[in-house]
């Protein structure tokens, strides 16, 4: 649970409020402590037969959380410490997706597969990355970090570091890094 707490303390900074608010308030925190508790109890070594049993009700959980908040993550996705979900609803992650440490993620954003052939596959996501409301990142592709998504964006190529991406399909617009917006 420590990714939980780094994650908690990111919001905290943010806001300004205390743990119990944030707790009682926020459904991206909520999604947040689902997925590190059902990840944690996937990359366990709790033995086999136990695991499974507790897998069924992390899948249950994790449905649950999608219900009430709009925001999927499932518990096979690979994230990294301190990330913050702006908002809630309509977050699609995909189960295979890897997103570093210290990203910020809006509204209505997928990160999921696309592609054909050999290009089929689900985006990394590295460090520091902004990813604005309603962007979409699919495919087998890199987000470099220092990155910054722009709304409304659909990301289909590699994304250099310390870049701005916006439009559809994203090119890039600047060499503005995402320092000023995590």
């Amino acid at each position: 649970m420590k990714l939980f707490i780094s994650d908690l303390k990111k919001y905290k900074r943010y806001s300004g409020k205390s743990s119990i608010v944030l707790l009682l308030t926020q459904q991206g925190l909520w999604a947040l402590f689902v997925y590190r508790l059902n990840s944690s109890i996937y990359t366990s070594k709790i033995p086999m037969p136990l695991k499974k049993i507790l897998l069924i009700f992390c899948v249950m959980s994790q449905k649950w959380i999608e219900i009430i908040t709009g925001i999927s993550i499932p518990y096979t996705t690979k994230i990294g410490r301190e990330l913050y979900i702006g908002h809630f609803g309509n977050i699609i992650i995909n189960a295979n997706a890897i997103i570093g440490d210290n990203c910020n993620i809006s509204q209505g954003v997928t990160i999921g597969v696309s592609g054909r052939g050999r290009k089929r596959g689900v985006p990394i996501i590295k460090n520091n990355v902004y990813i604005g409301a309603q962007a979409t990142i699919a495919g087998s592709i890199i987000v470099n970090d220092n990155s910054v998504i722009g709304a409304n964006s659909l990301v289909v190529k590699d994304v250099a570091p310390s870049t701005t991406v916006v439009g559809v399909p994203a090119k890039m617009i600047s060499t503005n890094d995402s320092s000023n917006y995590i």
